[in-house]
């Protein structure tokens, strides 16, 4: 029998205030094909959020969906106490793609939970509880996670296990380096990073950065800044942590991972990743060099990172990226979508900025004439896309202004263009 109560007035009864759900009128979705999904009522929408960046390749993926029902058939749970052969196939690809040497790989069930492995083996390894992160970044929701996060909106506690020190350089069009080109702003951010570690006490262990940052609003330094930081850290041995939850396996277009526009003094000491390499299964994962992966010297296992089920899924998902390269479809596509939002841009006071790369751009709005964020534009231009048949994200430091744009990657030129246009319309509504 049904359940006559509304399904959210069921989810504000058992479900926590602070759990986000878009939308006057929350959405459920039933199902998916391609880059489309369907809601309750029946009602088709061109899908250009992709779960938070999580679908990465398509919905119902015919090679994902054989590969998770014929292991599911198999065995669906086992642990890392036994020999796990999907895990062993995705990790040595992992491995293999990562370009750090004598790579490791572990695997989690998210993006916090590898970014929270990350520290672990950092701190573990210098023997350091300090930490450098970049200003309005996001690494996840977990207590160690929120602490270095620096971005308000998503950091509910001040108590933290780590000490934690802020960078500029992420955002480049606001701040006090805005001004400065590219050259001079990246130099002004070295010099900014030599300054805080002036103030910390004995050795960092290691800097956290998203080489564009997903919920900061998809913002990113000029390239080569993080390559330009590393010969700092070094001096110091400092270690870096590339956070690749939302820039990994080819987003950008053009790079596979976002650390590579930063490449000049060699790959990070570790990456973080999940989101889009499940395309929806729940799969993170941590790669490092052996050095600093086997630094533990206590048992540990992982009861869900690295199931059956999840890794064939990565496995078959992966396959499919790299054999219909969706890394070079993001850089074509994406190119062209970034034009066309570009054009559209120009005729809407509110927009400020179009920003991104391959198949993650962001738009940030803000109240014509002025740099003042404008979240409540952001929410109305993100309720008229629903209306015209286009679901996109939000994002953008702690005011939200920012509209996110990160379709799977195999999103075809007629859908760009698809999209485009109901954006525009909804941009054209707040004029």
């Amino acid at each position: 029998m049904t359940n006559p109560i509304p399904l959210h007035s069921r989810h504000r009864s058992v479900l926590p205030d602070w759990l986000a759900l878009y939308y006057d009128r929350p959405l459920e979705l039933t199902h998916g094909e391609g880059r489309h999904v369907w809601d309750a009522d029946g009602n088709r929408y061109l899908d250009f959020f992709g779960g938070i960046l999580t679908t990465m390749t398509a919905h119902a993926l015919p090679e994902v969906t054989k590969a998770v029902s014929e292991q599911a058939g198999r065995i669906i749970h086992s642990s890392t106490l036994y020999l796990n052969r999907p895990m062993i196939e995705l990790a040595e690809r992992v491995s293999a793609l990562s370009g750090i040497p004598e790579a490791r790989v572990f695997f989690t069930t998210s993006g916090t939970e590898a970014n929270d492995t990350a520290l672990l083996l950092a701190t573990t390894y210098r023997r350091s509880n300090q930490i450098l992160a970049m200003r309005n970044s996001y690494h996840g929701r977990s207590f160690s996670t929120v602490s270095i996060t620096g971005n308000r909106g998503w950091s509910p506690t001040s108590l933290s296990p780590l000490q934690t020190y802020y960078v500029h350089g992420a955002v480049r069009t606001r701040g006090p380096f805005a001004h400065l080109d590219d050259t001079a702003f990246t130099a002004a951010a070295v010099a900014d990073l030599e300054d805080v570690l002036g103030q910390a006490r004995g050795g960092v262990a290691a800097l956290i950065a998203e080489p564009v940052q997903g919920v900061g609003g998809f913002t990113s330094p000029p390239d080569g800044l993080y390559g330009a930081f590393r010969e700092v850290l070094d001096r110091h041995g400092i270690l870096w942590i590339s956070d690749e939850v939302q820039t990994g396996w080819g987003r950008t277009g053009e790079h596979f991972w976002g650390w590579q526009a930063h490449a000049q003094n060699g790959p990070p000491d570790i990456i973080t990743f999940a989101k889009g390499i499940g395309n929806g299964m729940s799969i993170g994962g941590v790669v490092a060099r052996a050095e600093v992966m086997n630094c533990l010297d206590s048992n540990s296992i992982s009861t869900f990172g690295g199931s059956p089920v999840t890794m064939a899924a990565g496995v078959a998902n992966l396959a499919y990226l790299l054999e219909h390269d969706l890394q070079g479809n993001a850089r074509r596509v994406g190119g062209l979508l970034l034009e066309r939002l570009r054009a559209i841009a120009a005729t809407v006071p509110a927009v400020r900025e179009v920003r991104g790369r391959g198949l993650m751009a962001g738009l940030e709005l803000t109240k014509p004439g002025t740099d003042q964020a404008d979240p409540d534009a952001a929410t109305a231009v993100l309720e008229a896309a629903r209306a015209g048949g286009l679901l996109l994200g939000k994002g953008g430091g702690h005011n939200t202004s920012v509209l996110r744009i990160a379709p799977p990657l195999s999103l075809t030129v007629a859908e760009a263009e698809e999209g485009a246009e109901i954006l525009a319309e909804a941009l054209r509504s707040l004029n």
